[in-house]
């Protein structure tokens, strides 16, 4: 199935608030799982396209060591975010900034962990935001990148939605179906990650609608 560009930035409040209604917290629990696996206890992260929150507060939740900085090209996204992490208390170990993963505002070699969750199918070309992934992050940083992967056909989407929006409203049905239209395969990400310079990392399928792909830290690596 051919992909189907949509739009970048979800910048109304009509999306924003649809998209922060719908139920993320299982695959968001077990991406947060993935991330506290990769980096040592202490650790400054970075996460790329940040939207909400809800992830960072979730990290600092379970990681009283850990700093993070996420970004995003919405405004309400953030301006939500803000609120999520007042309420929650976090704002001395959470930052937000307004940025684009395509020219992130950090020094070379910055950061101890990178992760992204659903950016990069909003993306239209991810390769500029994945080599500035790579830029900011160290040299021994841990890496963890999850995305949709697209369907082989439309019937499969119909499926996927079908499945899995049930409890959606129509609006935010409309945006898991473009989503899935907007994905990357698999091979096309790993070619993707291979030109970016992450070699030797290669992305595989973590479950029916998603790839994932990861590398540990150093200290993960070899612990002491």
């Amino acid at each position: 199935m051919k992909r189907v560009l949509e739009p970048e930035v979800m910048d109304t409040w009509e999306e924003t608030m649809a998209y922060d209604a719908m139920d993320f917290t299982e695959v968001n629990q077990a991406f947060v799982e993935e991330a506290i696996a990769l980096a040592p206890e202490q650790a400054t992260v970075l996460d790329v396209g940040t939207g909400p929150a809800r992830i960072p507060i979730l990290l600092c939740q379970r990681r009283p060591q850990w700093t993070v900085t996420g970004i995003d090209l919405s405004q309400t996204m953030l301006q939500l975010g803000a609120s999520h992490v007042a309420k929650a208390e976090l704002g001395d170990r959470i930052r937000l900034d307004y940025a684009d993963a395509k020219q992130l505002p950090y020094p070379d070699h910055h950061f101890d962990l990178v992760i992204s969750n659903s950016i990069i199918h909003h993306l239209p070309d991810p390769l500029h935001c994945l080599r500035e992934m790579r830029r900011v992050l160290k040299p021994q940083g841990g890496l963890l990148l999850r995305d949709l992967v697209r369907p082989v056909d439309q019937e499969t989407v119909a499926h996927l939605v079908a499945q899995l929006g049930a409890d959606y409203d129509p609006h935010q049905t409309q945006l898991f179906r473009d989503s899935l239209c907007a994905a990357f395969t698999r091979s096309e990400m790993a070619e993707m990650l291979e030109k970016s310079g992450f070699t030797g990392i290669s992305p595989y399928l973590s479950s029916d609608r998603h790839w994932t792909a990861k590398h540990p830290h150093a200290e993960k690596l070899n612990p002491q």
